[in-house]
């Protein structure tokens, strides 16, 4: 947000645009710049919110800060390219939330039209994983490409690591990760195992199997009522959206406050939801969840997370493990629990603390 208070008092006449992907996200970069500018701005911006029902008319963008949703941004640049021409012709900086996807198809697409054929506009990536996969460095390239091999980093003299920093000062909490081993009975085949390498993806009929296998998901619910003990808030990542219903009911039926958000939930019914989890009630709650909470969510009082879903994506793993490590300074928790299922069967991740040096190799010195 300084970067871009400093672009609008530098550039008033240049508009800076904001792409995300979901609206979750839109709204929290959008949020936070009123409040950042209201401290750092220097004359009136507009705040132009382009995703959802929301339209934009790029003939008068000058000066604006917009934020776009990224599927609206793919249907404008599929319909009328010359809009998204003039969105690029008037704007100075253009910021790609989530920027490990901004090689995939769609996503370059806007990115190359927004920036490439205007000398003035600058772009930077927003990640907390400068890379795309875990085990593909082919896909870690050419995201390091896209950004001319660019990265900028905290450098803190007395740290080897960022993380460490901010830890220490109070911006993330100091997490315990505690990996939960379970067997998962099953043996992939050959089909499986080729997918899962190809695609980064564990098979949905395997995601279906250890949703209904009756031991794991005891095991789950136990770690869950255990962290209600020592924890106000907890957020479940869920293999199936009907295990994050299951598991919802179950707890519900123990007695405790459980809620379960998925793709499925109505969205006045999920922002009712979420508002209850994020309130200062003294009692616990859980939330659980599958493939929406992962990113743009916002609860700095969950302190425990408990990662039922196998994933080989670090990407995802970290974002996961990021719902639930906001520090003190940043309105969280001095430490936090992540509790990940471990199945036997599949690869997966047991603690996220050297994910921030993972793409170092293809990123090189800068």
């Amino acid at each position: 947000m300084n970067v871009i208070a400093e672009q609008l008092r530098e550039f008033p006449d240049r508009a800076v645009i904001w792409l995300a992907h979901s609206e979750e996200l839109c709204e929290q970069a959008a949020s936070e710049f009123e409040k950042a500018w209201g401290n750092l701005g220097s004359h009136e911006v507009n705040v132009r919110r382009f995703w959802g029902s929301r339209s934009l008319e790029p003939d008068d963008i000058a000066g604006d800060f917009i934020v776009a949703g990224l599927p609206k941004m793919n249907a404008l640049v599929r319909s009328n390219l010359s809009a998204i021409g003039k969105l690029g012709k008037y704007s100075g900086l253009v910021i790609m939330d989530e920027a490990h996807q901004a090689i995939a198809q769609t996503y370059q697409l806007i990115l190359d039209a927004l920036v490439e054929p205007y000398p003035q506009a600058s772009l930077l990536g927003l990640s907390a994983t400068p890379g795309r996969t875990w085990n593909d460095i082919d896909q870690d390239e050419k995201v390091a490409r896209f950004f001319a091999r660019q990265k900028v980093v905290l450098e803190i003299e007395g740290y080897d690591n960022p993380v460490e920093y901010l830890v220490d000062q109070g911006y993330l909490a100091n997490a315990t990760f505690r990996p939960v081993l379970h067997d998962s009975g099953f043996a992939l085949s050959d089909q499986d195992q080729q997918r899962i390498e190809q695609d980064l993806e564990v098979p949905r009929q395997i995601l279906e199997r250890l949703a209904e296998d009756e031991i794991r998901n005891l095991v789950i619910l136990s770690e869950i009522r255990d962290l209600v003990k020592r924890h106000r808030r907890v957020i479940v990542f869920a293999t199936t959206v009907e295990h994050s219903d299951l598991l919802a009911y179950v707890l519900r039926a123990q007695g405790l406050w459980a809620r379960s958000v998925t793709g499925a939930t109505p969205g006045s019914e999920r922002q009712v939801i979420l508002d209850e989890f994020k309130d200062q009630a003294a009692e616990p709650k859980v939330v659980c969840n599958f493939g929406v909470l992962t990113t743009g969510f916002d609860a700095p009082q969950t302190s425990a997370a408990v990662i039922a879903r196998p994933t080989t994506s670090l990407v995802l793993y970290s974002q996961m493990v990021g719902r639930a490590i906001r520090g003190p300074q940043a309105g969280g928790n001095a430490t936090a629990e992540i509790v990940t299922v471990v199945d036997s069967a599949l690869p997966g991740f047991g603690d996220v603390g050297d994910a921030f040096l993972n793409w170092e190799d293809v990123w090189g010195s800068q």
